[in-house]
């Protein structure tokens, strides 16, 4: 899917690690495909990423406005990110970058 990604749509690839997750630029935004194994636990399609400064925080506000946290994942030096669903049972998930976590 990266090669497709890439030369259909042109974007400029950014960042790769290996065949798990390749991220794109796509204008102002970042377009990343997954690996099953890095997907979100119960994706079937495409989800969502947003990134996030304070995890916890946002995780809290969902579940306040009836989302749901599903699953938070370490990946060491890449960071933190959450599963989360939306009040129609809608996977996404937030990112924190390892260096937001050091900086806290």
């Amino acid at each position: 899917m990266s090669a497709f990604y890439e030369e259909a749509l042109g974007l400029e690839r950014i960042f790769r690690d290996g065949d798990r997750w390749v991220q794109f630029k796509a204008g102002s935004s970042i377009f990343a495909l997954s690996s099953p194994d890095e997907a979100a636990p119960g994706a079937t399609g495409s989800v969502i990423v947003f990134d996030a400064v304070d995890l916890e925080a946002v995780a809290q506000q969902v579940e306040r406005l009836d989302g749901k946290l599903v699953a938070v994942r370490d990946m060491g030096a890449h960071g933190r990110v959450a599963t989360l669903l939306d009040p129609e049972s809608n996977l996404f998930q937030l990112h924190m970058r390892h260096d937001q976590l050091s900086g806290r």
